[in-house]
């Protein structure tokens, strides 16, 4: 016979009342409004690139048919994320970025 693993005991109240705090205070930053003055970065892992083009997309099955939602790609990132979300079948449309160098061309 095998011994099974000891469980870990679950952490003090206050520990995960921190937790879910500091979730709450990353959910807020994530879902708050850029600031107009503030440079808005590609969508892609690890890019800091100034973004040009916005992805806007949904999932028929999660989101109201006329929800969308945005990713901003840099040109070098553009087709890689369009490619993922249309592959999905979640792509629903790229427009420029307002401001951005692609309005020009």
């Amino acid at each position: 016979m095998y011994d099974s693993p000891r469980r870990r005991a679950a952490p003090p109240v206050a520990a995960r009342r921190s937790h879910v705090r500091h979730q709450r205070h990353r959910l807020a930053r994530m879902t708050a409004p850029i600031p107009a003055d503030e440079a808005q970065i590609c969508s892609a892992r690890g890019c800091r690139a100034p973004a040009a083009w916005a992805l806007r997309w949904n999932n028929p099955r999660l989101h109201d048919p006329a929800r969308r939602k945005t990713w901003l790609a840099c040109p070098a990132h553009r087709a890689s994320l369009g490619d993922f979300l249309d592959a999905r079948s979640f792509l629903r449309e790229v427009a420029p970025l307002p401001g951005s160098h692609t309005l020009g061309s």
